[in-house]
């Protein structure tokens, strides 16, 4: 559901700039750049389903550059391990102790690309670092860095091969989002950049990750009146006896939606939400919650999961 109309000045002078470094290498994708931050800033993980070859990794690297982040690409495939991702003790003979070697999840930024293309087993390795911060390894919990951000990705084309996402992982991630193919005008832009991935490299930071971390707290602090509250359970329940819908929106998914309005409405300017944030915001915070009975996957099932949502707001009059 892409945004349209004027949009409202951004205020936030380092959320505004923040968008802009990345929209200088993410060249005509102002909208999912914007989501992206608002699942960033509400402290969520990012879930992009699209082709191949559209600039998933150019979005990701330009992210963490930006804010000075680590960042790490993995590639997911059905003989990916847990420990791959998560790390292992290993045995230093010298010191006659085991020492852990952290994986790539110790990062501020991870890209789990193609993420269904691993096991179920290798999937739920995220499961707790994305949740509570932390992974378990050999009975010892290790903390991760805050800001923690995992923006997976899955081709909804190609499922030869793949593990679909079950719906406790597709619940984990506050947003999903599709870049698409550029406009012909973008798509022009971008073969006079040229490379845009040594592009990228030479971003310089905007943020930093303690600045990402305070605009997380602030974000808490953006009131969202009881109206709002009210329209958020409305279209919580209204999507559970949707037509065609085996599985509608969680108590989690209705926290998510009203987490991810007020950091909207924190980029915005805003410390207080409007029943704008929430309709913006709805359909990548909740179409890829839903579960049909139609038997529908790939493109079509994306499809049907953004008009149902869209079905939904149409039918809900917003709160003045």
């Amino acid at each position: 559901m892409a945004e349209t109309g004027t949009q409202a000045p951004l205020r936030a002078p380092g959320l505004e700039r923040l968008l802009l470094n990345i929209n200088s290498v993410v060249i005509g994708k102002e909208d999912a750049v914007l989501r992206t931050i608002v699942t960033l800033i509400s402290g969520g993980h990012l879930l992009i389903e699209d082709v191949p070859g559209i600039g998933k990794t150019l979005l990701g690297l330009a992210l963490a550059r930006s804010i000075d982040a680590s960042f790490r690409r993995v590639q997911f495939t059905n003989d990916l391990l847990p420990s791959d991702i998560l790390g292992l003790n290993l045995y230093n003979q010298k010191s006659q102790t085991f020492e852990f070697r952290p994986g790539p999840i110790f990062s501020h930024v991870v890209l789990a690309d193609e993420i269904n293309r691993s096991t179920p087993k290798t999937q739920s390795a995220l499961l707790e670092a994305m949740s509570e911060l932390q992974v378990s390894i050999e009975g010892k919990t290790h903390s991760l860095s805050e800001p923690f951000f995992v923006i997976a990705t899955q081709n909804p084309i190609e499922y030869h091969g793949t593990f679909p996402l079950p719906e406790a992982q597709l619940d984990r991630f506050l947003a999903r989002v599709q870049l698409g193919y550029p406009s012909e005008d973008d798509e022009k832009t971008i073969l006079k950049e040229g490379d845009l991935m040594r592009k990228v490299k030479t971003l310089e930071p905007v943020l930093s990750c303690d600045d990402v971390v305070a605009l997380q707290r602030r974000v808490e602090g953006v009131r969202i009146a009881e109206p709002l509250l009210d329209y958020a359970v409305l279209i919580a329940r209204r999507t559970r006896c949707a037509p065609h819908v085996k599985l509608g929106l969680s108590p989690r998914g209705t926290l998510a939606l009203c987490r991810a309005a007020k950091a909207l409405a924190l980029i915005r300017g805003r410390d207080y939400c409007v029943p704008d944030d929430i309709k913006r915001i709805a359909v990548p915070v909740i179409s890829h919650r839903l579960l049909f009975d139609t038997g529908l996957y790939g493109l079509a099932r994306v499809r049907e999961s953004e008009a149902a949502v869209e079905a939904v707001l149409a039918s809900l009059p917003a709160p003045a």
